[in-house]
Order: structure tokens, then C-alpha cells, then sequence
């Protein structure tokens, strides 16, 4: 089974546009599918990865009206890696003046990673615009999120993580963040460049179950990488803008709404623990727990999940 057999057909973009935020931010946005489609919103990893044209092949383009957008600092919207005024709530009313701008009363919510975080926060900041949510790759914001994946993937990936402490002085690595951050910040290109590509390669190289050298490469890339290192390190610093535990908290408010979690069972950016710590928060929640894929959506067997779940929404409204 190969990513091109499970995915639904490439499309192009109905509509594109650019929308100001304040603070200098400027979003680009897409669409595509139907426009008398299902709506549904797609929220892209990171913070700072951005959309790419396979993030518009999880849906259906003949049953699906898809809204796509790079967000603050990330993809094509600019400044790319701008940390000012880039908070979660910020993001959150992002989201609602593109809907405003868009005429859409409520839509599908669909976040992998960092995109379930503000799937989540959204969700639960706006439960009466969403339909459901389809979320990959849990993760709910904890400071014992962020310190597994500066200090606890070494147990996995024990090569690439010293290659990632290694690029900051010894006497810096018991605060990787705080390194990091010094030199992510820094004006002068010569020193946040090589930092931004040191903490988006050691991402990228720990995705997939079975390591894939070409996506740690193009995390690498000097595009991606200041986004992807300047954006999490500048919100692993705040906890992703979130008190402690208020995901799991604020269930309630969408506990009524139906969800699907797709996760890899040896996904090591997002531990399965928080997956299933949201389930027991969410009752009636449906999680595929995929046996064999670590953590990146274009695994083929988490691709072939998360497409057989908005094509079940298509059908019946649920994930039943």
C-alpha cells in the first residue's frame, strides 16, 4: 500500500487569497472540492509547517468544500517564523474571521499534531461552529510533552538527538529550549539559520516508524525550518499558550460533538498515552490506534485512516 493508493486524487485550488490579521500578519488561505461541499477546516502541524498540496487530499473533493491556511509565521503567510503577537487565542480568532470571510456556518474540523492542539482549543473556544472534529497525532500542550520531546526521543533516536543537543554548547544542554531559543531569536541569519534547520532535521528525522532520510531533509530546508524551529520552540516556551491540563478540562463543552482519533502506536513525537488520555476525557470518541506507523500523516497506514474517516463523515454525519 503506497501514500498515492490511499489518499483521494490531487486537486488544485478553487480559490486563494490573503487575509491581514494585525501585527504585520498576512494569512494565505485556499480552498478547494465543491463549494456546496461539506465544509471543513484543515489546521497543519508545528506550529510553523504549514500546508502543502497533499493536505488537500484527505478529503473527498466531490462531497468536501476544504478550507486550508498557512498559519502566523508558517508556510506562505508572512513574516515567516514571526513569533510577535503568535499566540493560540490569536490563532483561534484567526480562524473565525476566515470563516466570517468564507460565509461558513460550521464545518468539519481536521488537525494532526499540533493541528489536534488548536483543533481542540478551537473546538472548545467554539463548539457551535464545529461538526466534528478528525484528529492524528495528540498532543495536548503539557510540559511533560515538551520535555519528552527535548530530552525522552533520544531513547528512540539516540544519533539524531545528539546531533540536536550537539549543535549548542555543553554547558546550554540541561535547557535545550532556552539554547535554542537564544540562537532562534538571534537578528543576525548566520546564527538562527543553522539553529532553525538543527531543530527542524531532528524532528523530521524522527516522523515515520521506519526513518525516511528524504522528510528530514525537507524539514531541513531553510523554508521550512525557520518556521517549524522558530514556532515550537517559541511555543514550547509558553506551553502552547494553554493553562495546565485545559484541553482535557474543557471536554465537556465537546464531549456532544463526534470525533475520530487516528494515532501510531510507535509514534514517538506524541506518545499514544496522550491519545488515549483524551479518550477516557471523550466518551464516545472513536481512536484507531494504527499498529505499524510512528507519527507523520503520510504514512500509508495512517493516510488510509484518516481518509476512511471523512469519508465515513461524507456518509452518516458520524465516525461510527
Amino acid at each position: 500500500m503506497t501514500l498515492d493508493e490511499v489518499l483521494h486524487p490531487a486537486v488544485e485550488p478553487l480559490r486563494q487569497g490573503r487575509l491581514a490579521v494585525g501585527d504585520g500578519h498576512e494569512l494565505h488561505w485556499e480552498t478547494c472540492g465543491t463549494v456546496d461541499g461539506i465544509p471543513a477546516l484543515f489546521l497543519h502541524g508545528g506550529p510553523g509547517a504549514g500546508t502543502s498540496p497533499t493536505s488537500r487530499r484527505f478529503f473527498d473533493a466531490r462531497r468536501y468544500h476544504v478550507v486550508l491556511f498557512d498559519q502566523r509565521g508558517a508556510g506562505r503567510s508572512t513574516p515567516l517564523g514571526a513569533t510577535h503577537a503568535n499566540t493560540t487565542r490569536l490563532l483561534i480568532d484567526d480562524i473565525e474571521r476566515l470563516r466570517t470571510l468564507l460565509g461558513i456556518e460550521r464545518w468539519l474540523v481536521f488537525g494532526g499534531s499540533w493541528g489536534s492542539t488548536l483543533a481542540l482549543a478551537y473546538a472548545q473556544a467554539h463548539p457551535q461552529r464545529c461538526l466534528g472534529l478528525v484528529l492524528r497525532g495528540i498532543w495536548l500542550g503539557s510540559q511533560e510533552e515538551i520535555d519528552w520531546w527535548l530530552y525522552g526521543i533520544r531513547q528512540f533516536y539516540p544519533r539524531e538527538w545528539e546531533a540536536f543537543a550537539g549543535h549548542v554548547d555543553a554547558s546550554e544542554r540541561h535547557d535545550l529550549l532556552g539554547a535554542y531559543q537564544r540562537r532562534l531569536t538571534h537578528p543576525d541569519p548566520a546564527v538562527h539559520a543553522p539553529a532553525a534547520r538543527a531543530w527542524a532535521r531532528y524532528e523530521g528525522s524522527c516522523l515515520h516508524l521506519v526513518p525516511q532520510p528524504a522528510q528530514a531533509d525537507a524539514f531541513g530546508a531553510d523554508a521550512m525550518a525557520l518556521g517549524v524551529g522558530r514556532l515550537e520552540a517559541h511555543y514550547f516556551a509558553h506551553q502552547a499558550f494553554l493553562a495546565p491540563n485545559q484541553l482535557l478540562q474543557g471536554m465537556p463543552r465537546i464531549a456532544h460533538l463526534p470525533g475520530v482519533i487516528v494515532h501510531g502506536r510507535y509514534d514517538v513525537i506524541c506518545p499514544p498515552r496522550y491519545a488515549h488520555a483524551l479518550v477516557d476525557a471523550w466518551p464516545g470518541v472513536k481512536l484507531r490506534m494504527v499498529t505499524q506507523a510512528g507519527h507523520s500523516s503520510t504514512e500509508p497506514g495512517i493516510a488510509a485512516e484518516l481518509v476512511a474517516a471523512t469519508d465515513r463523515f461524507a456518509q452518516t454525519g458520524g465516525f461510527a
